[in-house]
């Protein structure tokens, strides 16, 4: 019952070998593999993107096609271990990107002949993930220190902060692509649209429900149901596919190794070490960064010694804001490209990187997020790439079951 089920919505009950996968589903990718002109029978094939994964095999002439659910990029790897005695890739790398076109479908090609195959050491495989998930921890960080700050001074589980994530950028889509503006403009306007986000959801929302004494479980609840309300708005106007950004397809730069980066990814790294080294300035020496430390250990005690509490916090929604705002715009281009529910998909390891560093310290949030960044990538190189989120999933669970505090969290009396 549930392969019909899974067969009926259109997605894959589990890998398929053969000539032609998914012919139902509404996009394509297909392609031969030749040696001399001639199709190579029994070659396989990979074909992973947006949480889609499907395995195929060359038929007698070479041909395969395997058909994806959504109009975004794809990874195709063909398996050289499936290759004849003494045969390799001539014109490239084994693993190409492409993307869907106008028509719903493309082509992808390999050719083949007799050569040496490159293989990779598993040590460069090993760097080359610790730089990757470095990249994504980084990116990850800003969205978890944001949301740490909220609920160090709120107590509140924003489960709308992905969609907080989603909307800067959509932002960024909206002055970089449709307004054509440049991409080096657009990027901190979407950050400025994003506190202004922030802003009216505290004042239209958070505040006044705060001052009607509203409890944390029942603002939890009004949370969820604000994450569900904006992320099919924000469907309703950019639609179900995927959109680019400009200079998502930068080409990659060879640092050392088999390590490449582009100078998007670089650029990426280097905007979230800098606006992660201002935060900790901010919190640190600034009159407001130390009210809302203040406020977040006791903040009856803080209330009592003359901080405005509700400015403090009003300050905290517009920079977790602001900071998802850029997060979203990065992990538009580490993807790349964006999609209506995009935060959703990595709000629970931002959850996870809060809970692992300690809830409501945002050093240690960003601590929680370097890990989780780097459990999810380098992971890969020992489960299937759809199984990487639950690796770092599974190392809180066990960190917490010895620190149930998190790394930088303290122990508190319950009860």
């Amino acid at each position: 019952m549930f392969t019909m089920l899974m067969l009926g919505l259109g997605l894959p009950s589990g890998s398929a070998h053969a000539d032609s996968v998914g012919e139902e589903l509404p996009f394509g990718i297909s392609g031969n593999v030749k040696v001399d002109g001639t199709g190579v029978e029994g070659v396989g094939l990979l074909v992973t993107g947006d949480g889609y994964s499907a395995d195929v095999k060359t038929d007698a002439n070479g041909q395969w096609f395997v058909g994806v659910p959504e109009r975004t990029n794809y990874s195709v790897t063909l398996d050289e271990s499936t290759l004849p005695e003494g045969i390799a890739v001539l014109d490239g790398e084994p693993v190409r990107e492409v993307e869907i076109g106008a028509g719903g479908r493309t082509v992808m090609n390999f050719f083949i002949g007799e050569g040496e195959r490159n293989t990779t050491s598993f040590t460069d495989q090993l760097i080359a993930r610790l730089i990757y998930g470095i990249n994504f921890g980084l990116m990850l960080g800003l969205a978890a220190v944001g949301l740490s700050l909220v609920f160090g001074t709120t107590g509140l589980s924003n489960f709308a902060h992905g969609e907080m994530v989603t909307f800067g950028a959509v932002a960024a889509l909206l002055f970089g692509v449709i307004l054509e503006i440049p991409i080096w403009a657009a990027i901190p306007l979407a950050v400025a649209m994003s506190a202004g986000f922030g802003w009216a959801l505290d004042a239209g929302l958070w505040r006044p429900l705060r001052k009607r004494g509203i409890g944390i479980v029942q603002l939890m609840i009004v949370s969820i149901g604000l994450s569900l309300t904006v992320r099919y708005l924000i469907q309703f106007f950019i639609g179900g596919g995927t959109e680019q950004l400009p200079g998502f397809d930068a080409p990659k730069i060879q640092l050392f190794g088999s390590v490449s980066l582009s100078a998007t990814d670089l650029i990426s790294m280097a905007i979230s070490i800098t606006v992660i080294l201002a935060f900790a300035l901010w919190l640190l020496k600034t009159k407001t960064g130390k009210a809302t430390r203040a406020i977040s250990d006791n903040p009856d005690l803080a209330a009592a010694s003359g901080i405005d509490v509700d400015k403090v916090i009003r300050t905290v929604w517009i920079l977790s804001a602001s900071m998802a705002g850029l997060s979203g715009v990065l992990w538009a281009y580490f993807r790349p490209g964006i999609k209506w529910d995009m935060g959703t998909q990595i709000l629970l390891l931002i959850f996870a990187a809060v809970t692992l560093g300690g809830l409501g310290t945002a050093f240690g949030a960003f601590l929680g997020a370097l890990i989780v960044g780097i459990l999810v990538e380098t992971s890969s190189l020992f489960i299937p790439a759809d199984l990487k989120y639950v690796g770092a999933l599974v190392v809180l669970i066990v960190i917490l079951l010895v620190r149930p505090q998190g790394l930088l969290g303290r122990k508190q009396r319950i009860g």
